[in-house]
């Protein structure tokens, strides 16, 4: 607090959500590598690691039965089935960091973002778009995992997904190549975000 009854604005949750093959993880790894002051949520899975992929830091990889031993103790937050493989929040690192003072990035899918509105309403939601329906196509293909019919069914569950833009606060293009414009993006939002008015306590 200051001479003029000033208090500067809490610590911001910020959740960052698109459907498959938008290019999350790579906007929070360009953020990361800039070392922006951030805490990360690091969720946790079932699905197998990919290459290049750290536990910890990536993802904590988990077997299921671990994964539902700690949805059963209440350790996640929030949890999911996607396309086969379980999703969850930790409830743990999202409470100490917000405690802690820290503005923290939460990455989850639609669904897990309807969710996390639900527990933190005060939380800001970026959707991260695709530049266009062919273009994330092409990003899905270029995993080369994926057959056709679960292509089919990602590109069909992104249609859904964007339905559910309303329940957003901001979009960003995700653009293949330009993931500084995106992280530039993101950052300009949470700088108006942590300038709002209703984020200040105040006392005259």
């Amino acid at each position: 607090m200051d001479e003029l009854g000033l208090a500067s604005s809490p610590s911001l949750l910020v959740v960052i959500s698109g459907p498959s093959g938008v290019g999350k993880d790579a906007v929070l790894s360009e953020m990361k590598r800039r070392g922006l002051p951030f805490s990360y949520v690091v969720t946790v899975t079932t699905r197998p690691r990919r290459p290049g992929e750290q536990d910890g830091v990536d993802y904590y990889f988990v077997s299921e039965s671990e994964f539902q031993r700690m949805a059963r103790q209440g350790e996640l937050i929030e949890w999911a089935k996607v396309y086969g493989n379980y999703y969850g929040v930790p409830r743990r690192q999202i409470e100490e960091a917000l405690r802690g003072g820290n503005d923290t990035i939460l990455k989850v899918d639609v669904q897990g973002a309807a969710s996390i509105k639900e527990i933190f309403p005060d939380a800001v939601f970026i959707f991260l778009l695709p530049p266009s329906l062919a273009e994330l196509a092409n990003r899905l293909l270029q995993r080369q995992s994926l057959p056709g019919d679960e292509l089919d069914l990602r590109l069909a569950k992104a249609k859904e997904e964007l339905r559910k833009i309303p329940l957003f606060d901001y979009a960003v293009v995700s653009r293949k190549d330009e993931l500084d414009v995106a992280v530039s993006e993101i950052l300009s939002i949470i700088t108006a975000e942590k300038c709002r008015i209703r984020r200040w306590k105040i006392q005259l």
